[in-house]
This record gives structure tokens, sequence and C-alpha cells, in this order.
């Protein structure tokens, strides 16, 4: 098979420091050519790191990563709007959009559409074409009727398609910090209460099983979105890319896993096994794309 293999934003509040390594190993080693760089979740993280920026931007580059910077996916403050203006008026970046506001700055010049900006039918994907959108990457929430839709309609448009294949799946943000509010703190005082939950704070529900996990004002998948078993089918659909969600361990097994897969090294039944062993150590899921509950891992068709 052939097919490009990307890395997604971290999605976490990670110490700088262990974020500037992350990225160091990524560009000497992960079998990725695009990564994506930047804020995503809360604009009050982005000066943690901002540091480092230019030092991880530079080796991924020297590691012959192709780099773009990912803008924020909830713009609701002056802080946010600043954030946003800063990352997509840099001329000689590439950038992810991920909240349609980006789009102010960047109309008319060619972008990448992030998963956070919802595009699940053909006339959305002609009104983003017509901004300067050359890539999009779809929701993870798509099923494979709806991809097969778009494919069709952004092939007539030179537009390209990637899908999150592995990791948590971001499901929603809101307008409140969950994660302070959890730790009897306000979202303006939260202090990056955040940072405790290196893959995100799993959530319960009142009868104590796991249902969702939390990230500041982030929602995501209890479970991990797993479509090693579906890439051949996702390609004949007419999707390149496939995006791996980073977490604090695994992250480089997951991609040598999926590299040797998009390869034709290893079959997507032996990778399942190889990827058990990936962080954190939660099930799989591929629901969303049999148009099943999100949360249904499903190998062969059959409900696992």
């Amino acid at each position: 098979m052939q097919g490009e293999l990307t890395l997604g934003p971290v999605l976490f509040n990670w110490q700088p420091e262990v974020w500037r390594d992350f990225y160091f190993e990524i560009a000497d080693e992960a079998p990725v050519s695009r990564v994506y760089v930047g804020e995503v979740v809360c604009s009050k993280r982005a000066p943690l790191f901002d540091k480092y920026v230019d030092a991880v931007v530079d080796r991924l580059k020297t590691g012959g990563k192709q780099v773009y910077f990912s803008s924020l996916a909830e713009v609701s403050s002056a802080i946010d709007r600043r954030l946003v203006k800063a990352v997509t008026t840099d001329n000689d970046a590439a950038i992810e959009v991920n909240d349609i506001s980006a789009l102010w700055h960047l109309s008319g010049k060619p972008h990448v559409i992030g998963p956070f900006v919802n595009v699940y039918n053909e006339d959305s994907l002609d009104a983003l074409a017509d901004e300067g959108a050359t890539h999009i990457c779809l929701s993870p929430e798509l099923p494979k009727e709806g991809i097969a839709a778009l494919t069709a309609r952004a092939q007539e448009r030179g537009v390209t398609l990637e899908t999150q294949v592995f990791g948590r799946i971001p499901l929603a943000l809101s307008a409140r910090c969950y994660h302070a509010r959890a730790h009897g703190r306000t979202k303006d005082s939260c202090k990056f209460i955040c940072d405790l939950d290196p893959d995100g704070m799993e959530l319960n529900t009142l009868d104590g099983q796991p249902f969702l996990t939390v990230n500041g004002i982030q929602t995501m998948s209890y479970t991990r979105l797993n479509l090693v078993c579906e890439l051949a089918e996702l390609m004949e659909l007419g999707i390149s890319h496939f995006r791996l969600s980073p977490h604090s361990a695994g992250t480089m097994h997951a991609a040598k896993v999926f590299r040797a897969v998009l390869d034709d090294e290893i079959t997507a039944e032996e990778a399942n096994g190889l990827l058990q062993d990936c962080g954190p150590d939660v099930p799989f899921s591929n629901g969303f794309f049999h148009h099943k509950p999100g949360v249904e891992w499903r190998v062969s068709g059959a409900l696992v």
C-alpha cells in the first residue's frame, strides 16, 4: 500500500521539556512525512513551550518532515484571537486551520483544514476549497459512506484528504474547563492543573464505568481509535494521509507499526497485536467508521 503517515499536534499539557524532547525523537526516528505543531486546545498553554518552538521546527525540518502549524480549535477570548493571528500571519509557515475564524487571516492563501472544522458534506468542502484549502483532515466521527462521498468531490477539486487512524478521538470543546472544575478551580485560575494528566483525565459514569476523557476544555474518547485494519479500505475510498494522535507513550512504536502495514511488511492483523503495547492502556475502538456507536470495536465486521 502507498499512503503518507502524519502526526497530529500534541493535544495534552505536557511539560515543555517533555514536549520538546518528544518532537526531537519524532524528527530523528519517526517514519512520518508530515508533523503538525502548535497549541490547539487552550491558548494559555502556548507560552509554556513557546521558547522551544523554533528548535523543534528546525529539528523536524532537518529530519525531513513537512511542518504545519495548527491553529486553536476554539476561539472565545481576546487571548485566543491574538494567538490565532500570531500563528496564521507568519508568512513562512504552512497552516492547519482548526477554527473557521482563522480564515479571516488566510482567505485566498493555500492552507490545510484540520479535523476540528466540521466538513460533513460536499458543499462544505466546496466552500473551503474556494477559500484556499488544498488539504482537509476529516472528522474521525465520519462513517465510510460519508468519507466516500467527500473523497469523490475532493478529487474533482484537487483537494487531498486525511483522517485520524490512531489515538483518543477528539469529540467536543467547551467554553468552560472541566479539568479546572474537577479540582475546585476556575478556568482563569486553573494553574495549569491539566498537566497532571498527560493523556487526559479519565471520566467514569455514576456506576463506575469508564466513559470519556477530559483534557482541559476538551472532551475525548476513553478508548483509542484504531483503524489499522481499515487502512486498505480508506485508501480505496481515496484517503491519502493517515494521522496518528500523540500520546505520552508508544507513539513512536505506533508510527513504525502503521508504516510497516502501509509498506506491506506486516499484515493489519499482525499490527493489531503489536499496537496493544502502545499507551494508554485502554480498549481500541473503530465504531464510527462502521456507522456504529464510536466506542465499539469491530474485527472483520463483527463486534468484539
